[in-house]
């Protein structure tokens, strides 16, 4: 059984979680690290989700301001031992229904081209492809997406 906690960025588990989604992503990113985790940055997240499986943290996502109407979905992750159980499925519905709850009627985010799974998980999640914007505008290593939240 799944718990979900809503907290902030200070929380211990999600600091964790988010060092090891910086380890993979390193690799991922490869050349371009650098770049994309200029913009990965935690300090002051107000709206952040840790999941638990047996008091375990698992998982995390967080969601940010990002205009009018709109919030920004980062740092998802899924521990590898726990990925296909639909965790991050849940952290991403947690997170619309708190973006709701806040006045948002948006989300958007950034993910990477290589990371087959994401791509697939936003599509899947009603997620459609968007032009790419702010700081990712000509990167064509980026892929970015928005769902109107109902």
């Amino acid at each position: 059984m799944f718990t979900f906690l809503r907290t902030d960025s200070t929380n211990a588990d999600f600091i964790h979680l988010v060092n090891e989604l910086t380890a993979y992503f390193a690799v991922i990113d490869g050349e371009d690290h650098a770049f994309y985790n200029q913009f990965n940055k935690i300090e002051n997240l107000k709206n952040v989700i840790v999941a638990y499986e047996n008091n375990k943290a698992v998982g995390c996502g967080a969601i940010r301001p990002f205009s009018t109407g709109a919030m920004e979905v980062k740092r998802m992750y899924v521990i590898p031992g726990c990925r296909g159980k639909g965790i991050a499925s849940k952290i991403l519905a947690e997170l619309e229904i708190w973006a709701k709850e806040l006045g948002h009627n948006t989300c958007i985010l950034e993910t990477h081209k290589k990371q087959a799974d994401a791509v697939a998980l936003y599509s899947k999640a009603g997620y459609k492809v968007i032009p790419n914007y702010g700081q990712y505008a000509n990167i064509k290593t980026s892929v970015c997406f928005e769902k109107t939240l109902s």
